[in-house]
């Protein structure tokens, strides 16, 4: 009678509200490229893996991990979907992670974690993070390297609190393409604040954190400092990962075939290095996003954005409303915000094929569109592609086509506080604007641990022109303002310092034991500016060993 009771009062509400808790598994191309291939076999299986945002919920992979381990074929899905499962077991208990010997009693005592503690009512996580890299690059003088050391942890409480925490200190030294990025944002890509390391070297700490608690069975608020991602293109035309990790309130709702995700967050409008402390400008961004299951197959997704900044960094308070239509309310404020909306899409194929694409639009008037002069304020983007999955009937041969399309002056606008930007990086493209695109990438896995990837990124670009101490803005920067154009009409894209460039990376990835990768990496880049100084034609080389860290990656 006792059991009977627990289950139909306090103890079925106890399990009911764990299903909403989640932490999340860290963004990692290599490995979400797993649970995108699974997803695309048996997503129908797991409908409430919406993976249009992302990082994904551990929960949710570990349900795929568990559909794709009983209809694995090949030792590569084997081996994979034991790495899936075994990453995430505690949310799992079909995992095979016990250790045979455990080192000194306590650590290793499973296959994943250095330290780990679990119980009815509390779990932990702990785990080293290393990433030694080391290359040449035929444009620079001595070794390219990146020096990672840190710490990773993360566990829950009650099964309706979650938290994750990871801290890195770094050292780099850069090839010469990315040092051209730096000189010109006057930032390190992808991270926060930095100082110089040894003539031409960087150090920076990078820290990122959330806390997260279940509602209700289907309502769930996060608290944190970290990345997202929108969308399920190798680039977002949205939100993509290319900026720092900022602070951010977040609810996800997820109930019958609807995922329903509030983000609020705070930025830094500019960062500027100084001699003394002092707090840098700060800016807002309000997003929602409504995804919907129409069929088993088919995810259609519309969102919207709002960045603005309220004098001495004040919030706005009528953004905070989670299911009004953020433009309608920017409007009545006096419309000196900067709104972006679109829509997006996922369609799996036979179990094979998979289509994807964005639509954002910045500004949009029909009658401006139609004419074809060229208005300034045209800002759209777009973005079409494909995943294919054991291609031509090759088990573990993966293909990805995508293309990408962005306006001059997208992303852009009258100043810092208000442009789709974020510590001087770009929150959605890392080129920024006034580009075509197109993204060609193979993955093979021809060993259980042996990963090969190829990929080709060409892109036309217009580059912005530097005239002294003036720069004549044809739309590409972010960090420009659109006030500056050189006249109304008359734009096209690749304005500007017409820029073709094709960007290749051919890496081998080994992994030696749980999350424990040797890469062997070639970077063959070429960027041609009719013959300027902008040219570049680079090669890179690098070995790196990671531990519980993914790639850095420099595609810009």
């Amino acid at each position: 009678m006792r059991f009977i009771l627990c289950l139909l009062t306090g103890c079925l509400f106890s399990s009911t509200l764990a299903l909403a808790q989640d932490v999340y598994m860290p963004f990692n191309r290599d490995t979400y490229h797993l649970v995108d291939r699974y997803q695309i076999k048996y997503g129908q299986e797991v409908p409430q893996l919406q993976t249009n945002v992302r990082p994904y919920g551990r929960r949710d992979v570990a349900a795929l991990a568990e559909v794709s381990a009983r209809n694995a074929i090949t030792a590569a899905d084997d081996f994979n979907t034991a790495y899936l499962l075994n990453d995430n077991w505690n949310y799992t208990t079909e995992d095979d992670n016990e250790s045979e010997k455990p080192i000194l009693t306590y650590f290793y005592r499973n296959k994943t974690d250095l330290y780990h503690y679990e119980s009815d009512v509390f779990t932990l996580r702990v785990n080293p993070v290393i990433h030694f890299d080391f290359g040449n690059d035929n444009q620079s003088d001595g070794l390219r390297y990146i020096n990672t050391r840190g710490a990773q942890i993360e566990g829950s409480i009650d099964g309706k609190f979650g938290f994750y925490t990871f801290i890195g200190e770094n050292q780099a030294r850069y090839p010469a393409f990315v040092m051209d990025r730096i000189r010109r944002d006057n930032v390190v890509p992808h991270e926060g604040f930095w100082k110089r390391f040894k003539e031409d070297g960087y150090d920076f700490i990078t820290a990122r954190g959330y806390l997260n608690y279940a509602l209700s069975k289907h309502v769930e608020i996060q608290l944190g400092h970290d990345r997202h991602f929108i969308g399920d293109g190798y680039r977002s035309l949205v939100y993509s990962d290319y900026a720092p990790p900022a602070f951010f309130l977040k609810l996800n709702t997820r109930v019958w075939k609807l995922h329903y995700m509030n983000l609020f967050q705070e930025l830094t409008s500019e960062f500027r290095r100084g001699g003394a402390d002092r707090l840098f400008p700060k800016k807002y961004m309000a997003y929602h996003r409504l995804g919907v299951n129409v069929t088993d197959n088919l995810n259609i997704g519309v969102f919207e954005s709002i960045i603005f900044a309220r004098g001495a960094g004040r919030f706005e308070l009528q953004y905070l409303n989670p299911i009004i239509f953020y433009r309608s309310v920017e409007q009545m404020l006096g419309s000196e915000d900067n709104a972006l909306l679109g829509a997006d899409f996922r369609w799996n194929l036979f179990n094979r094929l998979q289509l994807y694409g964005q639509l954002m639009l910045d500004e949009f008037l029909l009658q401006e569109v139609r004419s074809g002069n060229g208005w300034w304020a045209n800002k759209q983007a777009a973005q079409l592609g494909f995943k294919y999955i054991d291609a031509f009937g090759l088990p573990n041969l993966d293909l990805q086509g995508e293309g990408n399309l962005i306006r001059p002056y997208t992303y852009q606008h009258m100043d810092k506080f208000t442009n789709y930007q974020h510590y001087n990086q770009p929150l959605a493209h890392p080129i920024g604007a006034n580009l075509y695109e197109l993204i060609g990438i193979i993955r093979y896995q021809p060993l259980p641990r042996l990963n090969l990837t190829a990929k080709a990124i060409a892109t036309r670009y217009g580059q912005d022109q530097v005239i002294g101490t003036d720069t004549i803005n044809w739309g590409n920067n972010v960090n420009l303002s659109y006030t500056q154009r050189p006249g109304a009409y008359g734009h096209s894209i690749a304005q500007g310092i017409r820029t073709n460039q094709l960007h290749l990376d051919l890496t081998a990835s080994f992994q030696l034991r749980h999350n424990v990768f040797v890469d062997l990496k070639q970077i063959l880049r070429n960027t041609d500016s009719n013959g300027n100084s902008l040219d570049r034609n680079t090669a890179f080389t690098s070995v790196a060993f990671r531990w519980n860290i993914p790639q850095r990656l420099h595609e810009f």
